[in-house]
């Protein structure tokens, strides 16, 4: 745990003795805070639901509370460029809230600025919107909500399976313009059932989504750093795959469910496309910069991919000449899963449970860490 900057010369003498090296100084309890939060704007939609929190109007709902103990509370959706409302308020903010919904960008250049920053706090998960590496340098705490939206990242996932592999949305379009034509859309459509389904990476929102798949009959496979325990592997009926690149062939739907890291960034490129099966769908509720951008579109255009779906893109927002917006057959969204109101609720609770650990100079629990003490969680190094 980071030593706090106290109050008094005897509790420094108290907490330095336990302090790391790697840590920035924390502040005692009691000592006013600057939290900056940065979120995506509800605008007229703020006001139709009192449990919409996950927006700007909303704050998470810990405004009243953080001004109750004395803290300064900006929120804002501005945060590109170094005009941003965010780089106005980051040299002398403590404590940063992100999402993965509406990105705030913690690059080594804003670390380096914000010289009393302590806590990078991303209500969701993933962090890999934080420069992870400057930020361990720089002795900084990089903490999640785990486990907050793994359900509803999993729903989502499921619904775009089948929606590109029933071909959902030409008949949705077809309805909309006035139009009836069963073959346009039943030539490529499918069941579910008796397919081969492979997840690339088989942690909380992996085993997740293969839970909820078993139902459906499905031969499923999973990839991923470490082997499920023999029971849940039993429990769900999946098949672990040691060789990506021999699972990906068997895959008539490949879904993604990994970390976006150095290792990760760019893995599916056009050789590692090309290993799919003719006619495959990928879904990618992860991170955008895990494809290899022109590819995937290249594939799909081709038909190599039959259909591309997800609601991550490698840079939030999307541009909107992005290439993945006009290649067909895809079920492309904003980053949306993560965000259901049920979710907003779990990781707004998750980050004032955390911001109170982080007063109180309390450890937080030990999945929340992405960078501790100057180390990187294991599934980020």
């Amino acid at each position: 745990m980071a030593m706090k900057r106290a109050a008094s010369s005897a509790t420094r003498s108290l907490l330095s003795s336990s302090s790391s090296t790697f840590s920035r100084n924390l502040h005692a309890p009691a000592e006013r805070k600057k939290i900056v939060g940065v979120f995506y704007k509800g605008n007229e939609y703020a006001k139709l639901n009192p449990n919409f929190v996950g927006c700007v109007e909303g704050a998470l709902g810990i405004r009243e509370w953080l001004e109750s103990k004395g803290h300064q509370y900006i929120v804002t959706d501005d945060k590109e460029g170094s005009n941003s409302e965010l780089d106005k308020h980051l040299p002398d903010a403590h404590v940063l809230i992100s999402t993965p919904f509406h990105p705030a960008y913690v690059t080594a250049e804003r670390i380096k600025k914000a010289k009393n920053l302590e806590l990078l706090l991303t209500a969701g998960i993933g962090s890999d919107h934080v420069d992870l590496k400057a930020a361990a340098e720089a002795g900084l705490t990089v903490a999640e909500i785990t486990g907050s939206n793994v359900v509803s990242v999993a729903e989502d996932e499921l619904l775009r399976i089948l929606v590109l592999v029933r071909n959902f949305l030409p008949g949705y379009h077809q309805a909309v313009n006035g139009e009836w034509n069963v073959a346009g859309i039943a030539h490529r459509a499918y069941d579910l059932e008796g397919k081969t389904i492979g997840t690339v990476g088989a942690g909380r929102i992996g085993k997740l989504l293969l839970q909820r798949l078993k139902p459906f009959n499905c031969n499923l496979l999973y990839y991923d750093r470490l082997k499920m325990n023999a029971e849940l592997e039993k429990e769900i009926g999946a098949k672990f795959e040691e060789d990506l690149d021999a699972m990906l062939p068997k895959c008539d739907v490949i879904v993604i469910n990994m970390p976006l890291t150095e290792q990760t960034r760019g893995l599916f490129d056009k050789n590692r496309i090309a290993k799919c099966k003719k006619g495959v769908v990928i879904v990618n509720n992860a991170r955008g910069a895990i494809m290899d951008t022109q590819a995937i579109a290249d594939a799909c255009t081709s038909g190599h991919v039959a259909g591309y779906g997800g609601d991550v893109w490698p840079v939030q927002p999307a541009p909107k000449d992005h290439p993945w917006r006009f290649m067909p057959n895809h079920a492309m969204t904003p980053h949306i899963s993560g965000t259901t109101i049920d979710a907003q609720l779990r990781y707004a609770a998750g980050v004032k449970d955390m911001l109170d650990r982080h007063f109180r100079g309390e450890d937080f629990p030990e999945q929340n860490y992405i960078v501790k003490e100057g180390q990187l969680a294991t599934q980020y190094r």
